[in-house]
């Protein structure tokens, strides 16, 4: 098994032991709020939905312990390709245009390589 994640530095590879090839994107989003109750609503919706995507592992939604107001959105996705379709959907442009006076700057978005693949194992 391959475990990749997309990122600018570059691939992390692994291999388990029915040699079949996976690969995964990892992508982040930090949201720091104007209105934290708003923003909340927004993205714990955004969450579920994403959730049913095609090519969706796993979504989940932090909210910071030490800056109030901030929040971080962390996908896992099968491939590069599924990545690049969800960022191009209705779900994230509903999601961005919902995000409309709700933030106190753009959001911060970062793609990952991944350490360790352990949930595919």
């Amino acid at each position: 098994m391959k475990a990749c994640c997309v990122s600018f530095a570059g691939m992390a590879a692994g291999r388990a032991d029915n040699g079949d090839e996976v690969e995964l994107a990892i992508v982040t989003m930090q949201f720091d709020a104007a209105n934290a109750e708003s923003l909340m609503a927004v993205l714990s919706k955004y969450v579920v939905v994403t959730r049913m995507q095609h090519g969706c592992r796993n979504v989940d939604l932090c909210a910071s312990v030490t800056h109030p107001g901030r929040y971080l959105v962390i996908q896992k996705w099968t491939s590069a390709a599924a990545q690049r379709d969800h960022f191009d959907s209705e779900v994230m442009v509903e999601m961005a245009r919902s995000c409309n006076g709700l933030l106190t700057a753009a959001p911060a978005i970062d793609l990952w390589d991944g350490a360790s693949a352990h949930d595919l194992l």
